[in-house]
């Protein structure tokens, strides 16, 4: 963990990552394989995890067959039981951050969203989460799924809440068409209905803390990510 703000944290990742891994490794979910720990940069300077390299590689676009393989494999994931539960998740959708943003072209619907958001969240079973699970995330070889990476937000919380991140970052990356097959299908595999509010508190949680930038910057993704957010503050979504 070499760069801000995950070097400040890198301890607390660095050995939730291990956690997780060791966790995984009696399971079905392709994850890797924890090999080593300094969480304390004792030998390393910085916190470092080693782990195995996986095959596979991510995939530039998203066809429907790739949005029902991420759907399965968070199902599978969601499936894991721990023998201790990972702490309990932290919205990323902070209070301070509900700023209409200057750039939106919908400002009424990031004004509902925030209205939402001021409720009191659902009530869910905690879940094994990923809380960093998407396309970005995942390797493919052979058209399916050879590798879940990243799991130092390992967390307890509400499946939907994985879901919802995991739809936030398909719309980003490839427009609202895929995020909404990505619902449908976890939708239907769960036979629940889509967490609006989960859905609404991730995309909330792209925005930037006062004063920044958000984290990514292209005219076409801010268009994604208002579009998105149109679409899952409408009624006909609520749960």
């Amino acid at each position: 963990m070499t760069e801000e703000p995950w070097r400040s944290h890198g301890p607390a990742l660095t050995a939730r990552e291990r956690a997780a891994q060791v966790v995984l490794g009696a399971t079905a979910v392709p994850a890797p394989v924890t090999l080593g720990l300094d969480a304390e940069g004792v030998g390393t300077g910085v916190s470092a995890h080693l782990m195995s390299r996986l095959p596979g590689v991510p995939v530039p676009e998203m066809d429907g067959d790739h949005v029902t393989a991420m759907a399965e494999m968070l199902v599978l994931i969601h499936e894991v039981r721990p023998a201790e539960a990972f702490r309990e998740y932290q919205s990323w959708a902070w209070e301070a951050k509900r700023l209409v943003p200057a750039w939106t072209n919908q400002p009424a619907s990031w004004a509902r969203a925030f209205s939402i958001l001021d409720d009191e969240p659902p009530t869910f079973e905690p879940t094994f989460l990923h809380r960093d699970f998407s396309h970005r995330n995942l390797l493919w070889q052979d058209g399916s799924i050879s590798g879940v990476v990243d799991w130092v937000e390992t967390s307890t919380g509400p499946a939907w809440l994985d879901a919802a991140h995991a739809a936030t970052n398909l719309a980003l990356a490839h427009g609202p068409e895929p995020a909404l097959d990505f619902v449908s299908a976890y939708a239907a595999l769960t036979r629940t209905r889509p967490g609006r509010y989960w859905l609404v508190m991730d995309a909330v949680g792209f925005l930037p803390p006062p004063g920044m930038k958000p984290m990514f910057g292209s005219p076409t993704q801010l268009e994604r990510l208002d579009d998105w957010l149109t679409r899952i503050t409408a009624p006909v979504l609520d749960a």
